[in-house]
């Protein structure tokens, strides 16, 4: 969790962040990024003590944060989420659905219930999430969704239908969304990340990863920071006519 703890910024000042999966990798990389141009936090975890712990070391840094324990597959916890946030802040500007999980398998030995447990956290737990905050971001006349997608929500990658599945249903979210919110001041854009160096991909074996890697362009696996500032771009002003899109960040791997 070491980052630098100056302000960088004011890029996001006076603007409330909501981050899903925000206690680790890419998720707690946005927060830093998001704190360090201004804006004040909201992590959404499922884990209660590492959600704690990296809202803490936020504030350590200088940095308003506040932590809320919130499984995205449920609704109610999804709503709860979002009082929370507008209880702590009285806003909700921008919702990054960073919450993922990965159960691998190819299609002929992937079981009915790895299946199911990563449609319901990065498909419906996207949809909970943000069904929960647009409310607040309609009667504001504001609001940024932005979505993690995958280089394999376009590309598909071998051994995870499941998980393709899911990251290309964001996509469709993604540009369906930004169809009907447009109007009411909201944008809404994906990120694609290729391979990036989190504890996810640690699972990955080393030949497969050297393999991306020289596939790769830019010759190196990505980091959660060149996510984050991706996101930093689509939650700024400075994207305020993107929308509907999705934004490869993968060094090339997909040329």
């Amino acid at each position: 969790m070491q980052a630098p703890d100056a302000r960088t910024g004011t890029r996001l000042t006076g603007r409330v962040a909501v981050i899903t999966g925000g206690s680790r990798g890419i998720g707690y990389a946005t927060a830093v990024r998001f704190g360090q141009e201004g804006a004040q936090l909201v992590l959404a975890d499922i884990n209660a003590e590492t959600g704690e712990a990296s809202a803490q070391a936020l504030r350590d840094l200088g940095y308003e944060a506040t932590f809320v324990q919130t499984n995205v597959v449920e609704p109610e916890q999804t709503q709860a989420m979002a009082q929370a946030a507008l209880d702590a802040y009285g806003r909700i500007d921008v919702l990054v659905n960073n919450a993922g999980v990965t159960r691998d398998a190819t299609l002929k030995k992937m079981s009915e219930e790895a299946f199911d447990f990563v449609i319901d956290v990065n498909l419906k737990g996207v949809f909970n999430a943000t069904q929960a905050v647009i409310p607040t971001m309609i009667e504001q006349g504001y609001g940024r969704i932005l979505n993690a997608a995958s280089v394999v929500a376009l590309y598909g990658n071998f051994g995870q239908t499941n998980y393709a599945a899911t990251k290309a249903g964001v996509v469709g979210m993604t540009k369906t969304w930004a169809r009907e919110l447009g109007r009411k001041g909201i944008t809404v854009n994906a990120v694609a990340p290729g391979f990036i160096q989190t504890d996810m991909i640690g699972i990955v074996p080393d030949k497969v990863i050297d393999m991306f890697v020289d596939k790769t362009p830019m010759a190196r696996l990505g980091q959660p920071g060149d996510i984050a500032n991706a996101y930093l771009f689509l939650a700024s002003e400075e994207a305020g006519f993107v929308t509907g899109t999705v934004l490869s960040v993968d060094g090339g791997l997909v040329l």
